[in-house]
């Protein structure tokens, strides 16, 4: 097997630097990676929303309740499942903030 040798249009990558890079790469990971974790604990709080409203709908269609009483209860307690699911997704996203402000300054 021959070595391979880059096309000569192809620029050349200057690897001498190579702390540098890895920083710049783990930055653009990090924050590629909060933006896509704050995306599935929201669909995951939809998710739960659905999920215990549909169960409170279907407990108490099962155990022959009146129906108006029954989809009122469960619209309450899937409200509250995404008032409290909004809650906890933006307190764990500020303070995901502000631990990243508090790393750069220590990193300053």
């Amino acid at each position: 097997m021959g070595r391979h040798t880059p096309h000569p249009d192809q620029l050349p990558l200057n690897w001498s630097d190579n702390e540098a890079i890895e920083v710049i790469v783990e930055q653009r990971l990090a924050e590629r990676f909060e933006a896509e974790s704050f995306q599935w604990r929201f669909r995951l709080v939809i998710i739960e929303t659905v999920m215990m409203g549909l169960l409170v709908l279907v407990a108490g269609l099962f155990l022959k309740q009146p129906t108006m009483m029954v989809l009122r209860a469960s619209l309450i307690i899937a409200a509250s499942c995404l008032a409290t699911g909004l809650l906890l997704l933006s307190l764990s996203a500020g303070t995901a903030k502000i631990m990243s402000r508090l790393r750069r300054r220590r990193g300053q």
